[in-house]
Order: structure tokens, then sequence, then C-alpha cells
């Protein structure tokens, strides 16, 4: 079973669903299309009676590169069919009203929600995992990465406290964290793996295999089980704090939006895609 959309493929493999962002020119930007393909993939995915496990890829040579800040397909001001809440449209919205209204839909809020898919999910890494690409691993069960993948958020830089699904502290510990995001360095897949960010390391020619053994493996668990499994994980993890903590999180990442654009007039202080490739990023 198989189909494509211009920016997301979904394919079944026995149990398990393989979403795909299939954007590699850009290397798997995310603008608010692919945000909301994913999101109609997971829908499908868990809906999906014989589907047991999910595997996020990116196709190319990256995973990706974070949230669409400059590609000719770039859609901020687009509406589309929003269901992570209730909050209203940011279309014809000003300043805090426009970005607070999209981001608590199209970043925080899909994130939540793909973290409590009922079965488990596992990220496929291979290249840059880079700011909003961080979001999209962080919010799967596990994660695989090659040998070539490397993890950054750059987006100190702009004067923001990290990306809006803030789990920084909790895949890694919060003095890594502050290394993570005071430098805006790549950590490496082996550092990441000494970290506990990711679960494995593998090739980049092995990469695809391991991935799906470990995949089917789950898949051959009982499907109540392991959501029930997922569930009680994630509730710790949140009384950990960390769903307050994302929260807060959140809130000091739209001051520094709103500090940006008083200061600036541009809520990304100056910054796009090709100054942030340009800084090593």
């Amino acid at each position: 079973m198989s189909d494509t959309t211009e920016v997301v493929t979904y394919e079944r493999r026995d149990g398990v669903a393989v979403v795909t962002m299939n954007r590699p020119g850009y290397r798997n930007a995310q603008n608010s299309a692919m945000t909301y393909a994913l999101d109609a993939a997971f829908y499908r995915a868990a809906a999906d009676d014989e589907v047991r496990a999910i595997v996020l890829a990116g196709a190319g040579k990256h995973f990706s590169a974070g949230h669409d800040i400059g590609t000719p397909d770039r859609d901020v001001d687009t509406s589309f069919d929003r269901r992570a809440g209730l909050w209203w449209d940011h279309v014809g919205k000003d300043g805090v009203d426009n970005r607070l209204a999209r981001e608590s839909e199209v970043y925080l809020g899909m994130c939540r929600r793909w973290r409590e898919l009922p079965k488990p999910m596992i990220a496929m890494v291979q290249g840059a995992c880079v700011a909003g690409g961080l979001m999209l691993a962080w919010c799967c069960d596990l994660i695989v990465a090659a040998d070539d993948a490397f993890f950054a958020d750059p987006v100190v830089r702009m004067g923001i406290p990290g990306v809006e699904y803030f789990a920084h502290p909790w895949v890694m510990g919060p003095r890594f964290a502050k290394e993570f995001l005071f430098t805006g360095g790549r950590f490496d897949a082996q550092r990441a793996l000494a970290l506990g960010m990711v679960n494995r390391v593998v090739p980049r020619t092995e990469l695809e295999r391991e991935t799906f053994a470990m995949a089917g493996q789950i898949a051959e668990m009982p499907r109540l089980g392991l959501a029930l499994t997922k569930k009680a994980v994630n509730q710790a993890e949140d009384l950990m704090g960390m769903r307050s903590g994302m929260d807060a999180a959140f809130g000091w990442h739209h001051a520094a939006h709103a500090h940006n654009a008083e200061v600036g007039g541009d809520s990304l202080a100056g910054q796009d895609a090709k100054s942030m490739k340009a800084s090593g990023q």
C-alpha cells in the first residue's frame, strides 16, 4: 500500500507505516503544507489496525533542516484545516496575534499530539536534524541515527531561546542543553548517543535495514500493551516537568519574537535560511 502527496509519502510495510518527508531539494524544510501532510499521515497510521509501529523518515541526504524560513513554497500566510487546538486562525492577524496562533498550532500543538500517538514511532535520521527537525525527531519514541547525522538548534542566534517544542533538558539533560543552545553548535551522532538523545547509531548504509529491523520487532508486540506502555512513560516524563517547562519556554520564545519585531521590524532578527547556513548550521 502506498500513495504520494506533494510533500509527504505514506507507505505500509507489513505492520509498519513509513511516513517520509519529501522535500529533499530543500533538505526537507518544513512548510505548513508538509506539517499538515504529516498530520494526515499520522492520523492514517493511528487508525489502521494493521499498523503496529511508525517510521518517520526524510527523503534524500538529510532528515530535516528545520522550519521553512525562505523557500519559494514558504506558506506562513496560508490557512489549513486546523486540528491541533481551538485557537483562531492566524491569517489576517498582526504581530503576536498572528505568530502565537500559528505556532501554537503547527509547531507546539502538532508535536505534542504526535507524541501522544498511541503507537511507537521511530525517527530514522541521516544528515541534518536541525531546529524544527529536532522537534520531529524528539516527538518520536525512538531515534535511530546514521553515523553521518548531526543535531543542532542554532535559533539562539536569532535571540530566541530554542525551538517551540522545547524538549532539550529532557532529551539530553540541563547542562548539555545549555551547551547545545548557548553555542548553537552541532552534536554529532556519537555524542548524541552518549547523551541519551538517540537510541542507536549505525553506518549510513545500514540505516534503513537497522531501523526496520527494530520496527519489525516492535510490531510483533501487542498493540494495546505498546499503547499503554507509551502512555506510562510519557506521563512519567510529564511528571518530571516536561509539559509545564515547555509551556514556559514557549512563552519566552514568543517574547523573543515580539522583541525582535519591535526593535528590528523582523521577528527572526534579520536571519534567513542563507544566513543561518552561512553561520555553519
